[in-house]
Protein backbone atom coordinates (compact mmCIF):
# COMPACT_ATOMS: atom_id res chain seq x y z
CA UNK A 1 0.00 0.00 0.00
CA UNK A 2 1.04 3.54 -0.65
CA UNK A 3 0.35 6.82 1.02
CA UNK A 4 -0.61 9.42 -1.57
CA UNK A 5 -1.16 13.14 -1.73
CA UNK A 6 -0.95 14.86 1.64
CA UNK A 7 -0.46 11.57 3.47
CA UNK A 8 -4.10 11.41 4.58
CA UNK A 9 -5.30 8.87 2.01
CA UNK A 10 -4.30 5.25 2.30
CA UNK A 11 -4.38 3.77 -1.19
CA UNK A 12 -3.71 0.46 -2.85
CA UNK A 13 -2.44 2.14 -6.02
CA UNK A 14 -0.72 5.52 -6.28
CA UNK A 15 1.08 6.90 -9.31
CA UNK A 16 2.95 10.20 -9.47
CA UNK A 17 2.46 11.88 -12.84
CA UNK A 18 2.84 15.32 -14.34
CA UNK A 19 -0.14 16.74 -16.18
CA UNK A 20 -0.31 19.69 -18.51
CA UNK A 21 -2.83 22.30 -17.50
CA UNK A 22 -4.36 24.81 -19.85
CA UNK A 23 -5.62 27.84 -17.95
CA UNK A 24 -8.44 30.20 -18.96
CA UNK A 25 -5.95 32.31 -20.94
CA UNK A 26 -4.76 29.27 -22.93
CA UNK A 27 -1.37 29.19 -21.19
CA UNK A 28 0.06 25.71 -20.52
CA UNK A 29 1.48 24.76 -17.12
CA UNK A 30 2.80 21.50 -15.70
CA UNK A 31 1.34 20.28 -12.39
CA UNK A 32 2.66 17.41 -10.28
CA UNK A 33 -0.24 15.08 -9.62
CA UNK A 34 -0.89 11.81 -7.80
CA UNK A 35 -3.48 9.40 -9.17
CA UNK A 36 -4.68 7.10 -6.41
CA UNK A 37 -7.11 4.24 -5.91
CA UNK A 38 -8.20 2.51 -2.73
CA UNK A 39 -9.98 -0.83 -2.67
CA UNK A 40 -11.91 0.49 0.33
CA UNK A 41 -13.58 2.99 -2.07
CA UNK A 42 -13.67 0.76 -5.16
CA UNK A 43 -15.80 2.98 -7.38
CA UNK A 44 -13.59 6.08 -7.17
CA UNK A 45 -10.19 7.39 -8.17
CA UNK A 46 -8.58 10.54 -6.82
CA UNK A 47 -6.36 13.12 -8.49
CA UNK A 48 -4.30 15.04 -5.97
CA UNK A 49 -2.72 18.20 -7.35
CA UNK A 50 0.46 18.99 -5.44
CA UNK A 51 0.87 22.77 -5.20
CA UNK A 52 2.84 25.21 -3.10
CA UNK A 53 -0.46 26.34 -1.54
CA UNK A 54 -1.32 22.79 -0.48
CA UNK A 55 -2.83 19.75 -2.09
CA UNK A 56 -6.12 19.84 -3.95
CA UNK A 57 -8.01 16.56 -4.41
CA UNK A 58 -10.63 15.77 -7.05
CA UNK A 59 -12.43 12.44 -6.71
CA UNK A 60 -14.47 10.90 -9.52
CA UNK A 61 -15.57 7.53 -10.84
CA UNK A 62 -12.98 4.98 -11.89
CA UNK A 63 -15.44 3.79 -14.54
CA UNK A 64 -15.45 7.31 -15.99
CA UNK A 65 -11.66 7.26 -16.29
CA UNK A 66 -11.73 3.76 -17.84
CA UNK A 67 -14.39 4.73 -20.40
CA UNK A 68 -12.91 8.15 -21.08
CA UNK A 69 -9.46 6.79 -21.86
CA UNK A 70 -11.02 5.07 -24.89
CA UNK A 71 -13.79 7.47 -25.98
CA UNK A 72 -15.36 10.70 -24.71
CA UNK A 73 -17.25 10.19 -21.45
CA UNK A 74 -18.67 12.21 -18.60
CA UNK A 75 -21.55 14.30 -17.43
CA UNK A 76 -21.47 17.14 -14.98
CA UNK A 77 -18.22 18.31 -13.43
CA UNK A 78 -15.79 15.79 -14.98
CA UNK A 79 -15.31 14.88 -18.64
CA UNK A 80 -12.60 12.49 -19.90
CA UNK A 81 -11.59 11.79 -23.50
CA UNK A 82 -8.67 10.62 -25.62
CA UNK A 83 -6.51 13.46 -26.94
CA UNK A 84 -3.17 14.19 -28.59
CA UNK A 85 -0.39 16.51 -27.53
CA UNK A 86 0.97 19.13 -29.90
CA UNK A 87 3.74 16.66 -30.77
CA UNK A 88 1.23 13.88 -31.51
CA UNK A 89 1.72 11.90 -28.28
CA UNK A 90 -1.35 9.97 -27.07
CA UNK A 91 -2.91 11.79 -24.13
CA UNK A 92 -6.03 11.67 -22.00
CA UNK A 93 -7.91 14.92 -21.53
CA UNK A 94 -9.54 15.43 -18.14
CA UNK A 95 -11.81 18.46 -17.88
CA UNK A 96 -12.83 19.64 -14.42
CA UNK A 97 -15.54 22.21 -13.84
CA UNK A 98 -16.64 23.93 -10.64
CA UNK A 99 -18.27 27.21 -9.69
CA UNK A 100 -14.71 28.58 -9.44
CA UNK A 101 -13.81 27.79 -13.04
CA UNK A 102 -12.97 25.26 -15.70
CA UNK A 103 -9.67 23.41 -16.07
CA UNK A 104 -8.44 21.19 -18.90
CA UNK A 105 -5.69 18.70 -18.02
CA UNK A 106 -3.68 16.49 -20.34
CA UNK A 107 -2.10 13.32 -18.96
CA UNK A 108 0.02 10.87 -20.92
CA UNK A 109 -2.22 8.03 -22.04
CA UNK A 110 0.49 5.52 -21.08
CA UNK A 111 0.46 6.84 -17.48
CA UNK A 112 -3.33 6.67 -17.23
CA UNK A 113 -3.47 3.18 -18.75
CA UNK A 114 -0.71 1.97 -16.41
CA UNK A 115 -2.61 3.37 -13.44
CA UNK A 116 -5.87 1.79 -14.58
CA UNK A 117 -4.23 -1.60 -15.12
CA UNK A 118 -2.91 -1.46 -11.57
CA UNK A 119 -6.38 -0.60 -10.19
CA UNK A 120 -7.91 -3.45 -12.17
CA UNK A 121 -5.38 -5.82 -10.60
CA UNK A 122 -6.76 -4.75 -7.19
CA UNK A 123 -10.47 -4.94 -8.10
CA UNK A 124 -11.79 -5.88 -11.54
CA UNK A 125 -14.41 -3.64 -13.16
CA UNK A 126 -17.84 -4.97 -12.29
CA UNK A 127 -16.62 -6.47 -9.01
CA UNK A 128 -16.58 -3.18 -7.09
CA UNK A 129 -19.81 -3.89 -5.22
CA UNK A 130 -18.29 -7.14 -3.88
CA UNK A 131 -15.66 -5.02 -2.10
CA UNK A 132 -17.94 -2.21 -1.01
CA UNK A 133 -19.34 -2.46 2.52
CA UNK A 134 -22.61 -0.49 2.32
CA UNK A 135 -23.56 -1.46 5.88
CA UNK A 136 -20.34 0.03 7.21
CA UNK A 137 -20.90 3.24 5.25
CA UNK A 138 -24.46 3.56 6.56
CA UNK A 139 -23.35 3.00 10.15
CA UNK A 140 -20.60 5.62 9.76
CA UNK A 141 -23.07 8.13 8.32
CA UNK A 142 -25.56 7.52 11.10
CA UNK A 143 -22.85 7.82 13.76
CA UNK A 144 -21.79 11.30 12.63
Amino acid sequence: MNISGSGHTLSDVALDITVECIDDRGIRHEIDTVLSYAGSDPFAVAMTFVTSDGNLVWTFGRDLLIRGAESPAGDGDVHVSPASSLSGRAMVSIELSSPDGHLVLLARASDVLDFLARTIAVIAPGAESDSFDADLLISQLLAS
